[in-house]
């Protein structure tokens, strides 16, 4: 019996018009152009600016898009994915008002949190509903409004984070191409590195925590990226060496967009040459779940149907993984 893979037939990725520069930053915080970019290398990010505008308007431009770019009868989407640590409410799903907004009515949706490795979380969820039969066609969209929880008085971590969105659609396919293999990992006490402190369960929103600034994200810096750099590297070598591939056998490597250091230290630890490595953090920040689907979205034209692609991230806590992808258009 052949088997059943899911194959990503098409993507997009979209960001908000506003763009916040690094020189506009300096005029917020004490920092400057040669400090973010000597130490994360970021240039510049994208911001939703509209009020009432939440992760789902993002989500609704790249999951809209893709039904009328590839002509997709809205009701042959069984499911969505979103992945996102900025969901419009903490309830309902931010899924369930992407479907809404697109007029998927007959499948379902749900949200994943996994921090940075959203994507791949989720794709590789999609994934396994596709290869059990479950469902034909699913769509994964990473859609994040971090300007929401990003502090501007913070000059360690308001540099880094943007908003925007990217999505893929994914379908059933016996051919041998798709989602090939993954490789998720969590270890949850690296959380009081990098978390949101108030707003939760254990610590509700109160005048208290609102004055105290505990509803941004709070990150130890150096602790995350020493995590990152080892990790990052660690399973992307690991999915290599699991399915004998050799760094001859990647066309590209597509790792999540936090930091520049880190992508060129996952670089050099595969012993990747530079063109193989795909980089977008100038122009567009940390936009958690999305980066990896904006980064495909932007160097799509680049790969041919069977080339080898690793996905990998690192996010908050701690997750990390790879997927192995082998393109399908």
């Amino acid at each position: 019996m052949t088997k059943i893979r899911a194959a990503i037939k098409a993507v997009e990725g979209y960001v908000p018009d506003y763009i916040l520069t690094n020189e506009e930053l300096s005029h917020m915080v004490d920092t400057s152009d040669e400090w973010i970019m000597t130490r994360i290398g970021i240039k510049e990010r994208h911001i939703l600016k509209e009020k009432g505008k939440g992760s789902s308007d993002l989500g609704q431009v790249v999951v809209s898009r893709l039904i009328e770019h590839n002509n997709i009868d809205p009701a042959s989407i069984e499911l969505i994915v979103c992945c996102t640590v900025t969901p419009d409410m903490l309830f309902p799903a931010t899924a369930n008002i992407i479907a809404d907004k697109c007029g998927v009515k007959n499948g379902f949706g749900f949200d994943i949190n996994a921090g940075c490795s959203g994507f791949l979380n989720g794709l590789t969820t999609a994934a396994k509903y596709i290869e059990s039969g479950f469902v034909k066609r699913a769509i994964v969209v990473g859609a994040e409004k971090m300007s929401t929880i990003v502090d501007y008085t913070d000059r360690a971590t308001c540099p880094i984070f943007g908003d925007g969105a990217g999505a893929v659609l994914v379908e059933a396919t016996q051919e041998e191409l798709g989602v090939m293999d993954s490789i998720l990992c969590v270890d949850g006490s690296g959380r009081v590195h990098l978390h949101q402190k108030a707003g939760g369960s254990i610590n509700p929103p109160t005048h208290e925590t609102i004055d105290k600034r505990e509803h941004y994200i709070y990150q130890e810096g150096q602790a995350v990226f020493k995590w990152a750099v080892v990790k990052m590297a660690d399973v992307s070598e690991t999915i290599l060496k699991k399915n004998n591939l050799s760094k001859d056998d990647v066309a590209y490597l597509l790792p999540h967009q936090a930091n520049l250091r880190i992508i060129k230290a996952t670089q050099e630890r595969l012993n990747l040459p530079q063109e193989k490595v795909l980089i977008n953090i100038e122009k567009y920040g940390n936009t958690t779940s999305a980066t990896i689907p904006m980064l495909m979205y932007e160097n799509q034209n680049k790969f041919h149907k069977g080339d080898n692609l690793i996905l990998t991230a690192f996010g908050a806590g701690f997750t990390w993984g790879a997927i192995w992808l082998k393109w399908a258009i």
